[in-house]
């Protein structure tokens, strides 16, 4: 059985900007010579990781709304320069835009069962929710028409 994370994606204000910053970081190792691996550090160790890698997702929570998701490829402990015990967790650089559902803030990340877990939003279906401006989804899911 597959199993999701939610995490809050703090100082992105659009499913775009995230992808431009995944982008940008990419670019950024190839010029250092390093890996253009996708990576988010965190600093709980999630226990149910072999429930999530290759199954399951990250969901992230943008301006209150679950905006997008990527899948999870690998999590991988570790230790920084200060000893502190930290998780890095290897995503798959493509986003994938989810319906907007409304999200409380919360400090780190959270379980999320699939059953609990907004479907994607084609983006080559024409006419629906992947038609519509990011903008005008996020409005329309504040008003609760979503």
């Amino acid at each position: 059985m597959s199993l999701h994370l939610l995490k809050l994606c703090v100082g992105c204000e659009s499913i775009a900007d995230l992808e431009e910053w995944i982008a940008a970081r990419r670019a950024e190792a190839l010029r250092q010579g390093r890996p253009p691996e996708q990576a988010h550090i965190t600093r709980m160790v999630p226990k149910r990781g072999d429930e999530i890698v290759g199954a399951g997702s990250l969901y992230w929570v943008i301006r209150g709304l679950i905006a997008c998701r990527q899948p999870v490829l690998a999590i991988r402990p570790f230790t920084d320069a200060e000893g502190v015990g930290r998780c890095r967790l290897v995503l798959d650089p493509a986003v994938t835009p989810v319906e907007p559902r409304p999200c409380r803030p919360f400090q780190g990340w959270r379980y999320l069962a699939p059953a609990d877990a907004p479907r994607d939003i084609s983006r080559s279906a024409a006419g629906d929710l992947a038609a519509m401006p990011e903008s005008m989804r996020r409005e329309l899911a504040s008003l609760g028409l979503l």
